[in-house]
């Protein structure tokens, strides 16, 4: 009778284990596309801002004034710095 039963259990504890692994890889499959995304997000972002940082640096130098291009250039390296 425990054999039996026993078999008819052990049946349904490894569908079990098999789901909670295969649940397990998905999950863990799901946050490595996640962290690859963010990166490849947060790449896109540092190349705007020194494309930005670059237009700014190219305005200030076809500034006339010296002395609104120099006030121009501390201005830049103050913002630069937050």
């Amino acid at each position: 009778m425990m054999a039996k039963l026993w078999s008819r259990v052990a049946g349904w504890l490894g569908l079990l284990g098999g789901l909670a692994i295969a649940t397990l890889a998905l999950l863990q499959v799901g946050r490595r596309q996640g962290r690859v995304q963010a990166e490849q997000k947060q790449t896109k972002a540092d190349m705007a801002a020194v494309e930005v940082g670059r237009d700014a640096a190219e305005t200030i130098e076809r500034l006339d004034d010296d002395a609104v291009r120099d006030r121009a250039r501390k201005r830049l390296r103050d913002t630069a710095g937050r």
